[in-house]
């Protein structure tokens, strides 16, 4: 072979050798995308929320029982299977008292999804009162629930009112978002369908 082709052949494979390299990263990059995609599922897009946290880790929702009407007692394992927006609230908070209204159209806007919105009042008087507040401002896309022990409160480590739990319809939670947000957007509704719903809903 001449030195001319030999040259040339030496050119070819040192071309070829970085385009192999940028295939194999493509490749790869391919394969890592996929589960990246699947846990960002519960990732919101930036500024969707004023403080969102991620869970750390997979714990499962604790089953510490609530009050509901009519004497009956609930847990989270009765909504097994479905997704859930647990929010804790009073009526002597006023940013929960504001997003009560939101919340409830959110509800609505998510029926049929298997996600639900669950509103669970830490007020000490517990379902009465409770009950009377969504009477009055007619929220009745809404349960009445209640906390007035603040147990399921104290097992979540809530810090403050309001805060909202995300829990998958696999029953761990997802992650908490602290404070009021704009619960009935297009994007909200978007974000908790796809990190809470069960899958292939």
């Amino acid at each position: 072979m001449s030195e001319r082709l030999l040259s040339t052949g030496k050119i070819v494979t040192f071309l070829a050798l970085p385009v192999a390299v940028a295939a194999l990263g493509w490749v790869l990059a391919g394969q890592l995308i996929k589960p990246t995609e699947a846990a960002g599922a519960c990732a919101p897009e930036p500024g969707l929320f004023r403080a969102f946290e991620a869970a750390d880790g997979d714990a499962a929702a604790p089953d510490t029982p609530f009050d509901a009407l009519n004497d009956k007692t609930k847990s989270l394992a009765d909504y097994k299977g479905t997704g859930l927006a647990v929010n804790f609230w009073a009526t002597w908070c006023a940013p929960c008292v504001k997003e009560m209204p939101q919340l409830n159209r959110l509800n609505a806007l998510l029926k049929g999804s298997g996600v639900q919105v669950l509103t669970i009042s830490e007020d000490r008087k517990g379902i009465p009162l409770a009950k009377k507040f969504m009477d009055v401002n007619k929220l009745d896309d809404l349960d009445v629930l209640a906390d007035p022990k603040g147990a399921l409160m104290r097992k979540f480590a809530v810090r403050g009112l309001p805060t909202t739990i995300l829990i998958g319809a696999d029953g761990h939670i997802k992650g908490r978002v602290t404070g009021a947000a704009e619960w009935d957007t297009p994007e909200v509704v978007g974000f908790l369908k796809r990190c809470l719903a069960p899958k292939g809903s």
